[in-house]
């Protein structure tokens, strides 16, 4: 098995790994997919997958930290990436729902798409 092989498996197990019943955990496995994604080490699709996981955990997680480590990890991946924004929509649809302070990574990401699906406000 080549290096990229294993690295995909341990990408599999991130994503089980944000479902992680303790909250430490979960933002633990955010945090290092954030990293992994910085690195610029994935394949474009790989990526997209990843930044899709963060994406509804971002959405999806009660906890504060663990929605600030996903969003850091997509805005990270947006300087190594063009993401098209169907990978991101869901923080668009959801950016009344996070706190003030996550604005910055939500409006970071959505910005760094360069995809002209990204509707404009009027």
């Amino acid at each position: 098995m080549d290096e990229y092989q294993q690295r995909l498996e341990h990408l599999e197990t991130a994503c089980s790994e944000l479902d992680h019943a303790d909250t430490r955990q979960r933002e633990v496995w955010a945090d290092g997919l954030g990293d992994l994604l910085e690195s610029g080490y994935l394949i474009q699709a790989d990526a997209e997958r990843v930044v899709g996981w963060l994406v509804q955990r971002a959405v999806s997680d009660v906890a504060y930290a663990v929605r600030e480590s996903a969003l850091h990890a997509v805005s990270e991946a947006g300087v190594q990436y063009e993401l098209p924004y169907a990978v991101l929509e869901p923080l668009a649809a959801n950016v009344d729902a996070f706190e003030p302070l996550l604005w910055e990574y939500v409006l970071f990401s959505l910005s760094a798409t360069h995809d002209r699906a990204v509707p404009c406000p009027s």
